[in-house]
Order: structure tokens, then C-alpha cells, then sequence
């Protein structure tokens, strides 16, 4: 039990799973600021919310090389960061919507399958010309027997898939390495 409680007794550890924590009950806010003005707080509407992601993901960054790296971050603990705070951010807002969607308003779900249904048909001359008709008809189909459950998986897969560059980028602009190998000191 020991070797556990030392595992996630790292700085790096603890500092990006509390700034993804942050990030989960961020988004949820946002997730919940959208339900109170009336939009359909899924779909389309919820990508802005990856701005806090990002925002978040810069913050750890700084924070760590400031504090805990002493002005240094190799690119490996940028990553590392990034891909921690994003996955866990994405984990708990998906479960906080989760339980929204299931115990305290399931209309929100069966609004955005309607809204999901109707731009699918809006845009289904489209569709139909890259997919094919019968791939469009098995997607029309999905949407209508998705479940509640999918929401955890879908949040972390789309935000896994946005990260990717938006991570890279912001390990690189925040990379500081101690290069002692070509000063001189004596």
C-alpha cells in the first residue's frame, strides 16, 4: 500500500489530477451556464467549452515550471500535464453531465438526440453524396438508440482527439531545460 500511496505522491501527479479536477467542475459549470440561458448545453454549443481545457492544460504547465520545476519543464513533463489534466477534466465533467442527464433533468438528452436527428437531416444530401445512403441511414439509426452512458466516453474520446496539437504546442512554448552540458562551470 505503500509503493501506491509514494506513486501518486509526486508533484507532477498531484498537480495535474487537482488542475483536471478543476478543469471537470470548469466545464461543468459551462455545461451548466448554457442549460440556465436555455441552449441545449450538448452538441455543437458544448465545443467551446475545450477553451477551458487549454486554459487549464497552460495554467498546470506554467504553474509546474514555476514552482515545482524551479523555471524548468522538460517536454516529457509538459505531455505528461497536459494529456493528465485533459483526460481527467474530461472524465469528471463527463460524469457530472452524466448524472444531470440521468437524476435531475433527462429532457437535455432527448433535446439534443432531436437536435443531433434534425441537423443530420438538414445536411443529408451531403452526406449521403460522401457516405452513401446506407451508411447514413445506420448513423441516423445510432443516433436515435444512443444511450445516456455514452456521454463519459464520448467527452474523453472528442477531448483526447482535440488535445492532441492544442498539448504539443503549449509543451513546446513552455519547455525550459537546463542545457549544462554546453555551459562552462567551474
Amino acid at each position: 500500500m505503500k509503493s501506491i500511496i509514494a506513486y501518486f505522491n509526486k508533484p507532477i501527479l498531484k498537480l495535474s489530477l487537482l488542475f483536471g479536477l478543476v478543469t471537470g467542475i470548469l466545464v461543468f459549470i459551462f455545461f451548466l451556464g448554457l442549460y440556465a440561458i436555455g441552449i441545449v448545453p450538448l452538441g455543437n454549443n458544448k465545443v467551446l467549452d475545450f477553451g477551458i481545457h487549454v486554459i487549464m492544460i497552460a495554467g498546470a504547465c506554467w504553474y509546474y515550471r514555476k514552482k515545482v520545476g524551479n523555471g524548468l519543464l522538460h517536454l516529457w513533463e509538459g505531455l505528461t500535464i497536459g494529456y493528465v489534466v485533459n483526460t481527467i477534466g474530461a472524465l469528471i465533467a463527463g460524469w457530472l453531465i452524466y448524472f444531470f442527464v440521468t437524476y435531475i433533468d433527462p429532457q437535455v438528452f432527448t433535446d439534443y438526440l432531436t437536435q443531433m436527428k434534425s441537423l443530420m437531416m438538414a445536411g443529408r444530401t451531403e452526406l449521403v453524396k460522401n457516405i452513401g445512403q446506407a451508411e447514413f441511414l445506420r448513423m441516423y439509426n445510432d443516433v436515435g438508440t444512443m444511450q445516456r452512458s455514452e456521454i463519459v466516453m464520448d467527452e474523453v474520446s472528442k477531448k483526447t482527439v482535440m488535445a492532441i496539437i492544442p498539448i504539443l504546442v503549449i509543451s513546446l512554448i513552455f519547455r525550459k531545460q537546463d542545457y549544462g552540458v554546453y555551459q562552462n562551470k567551474r
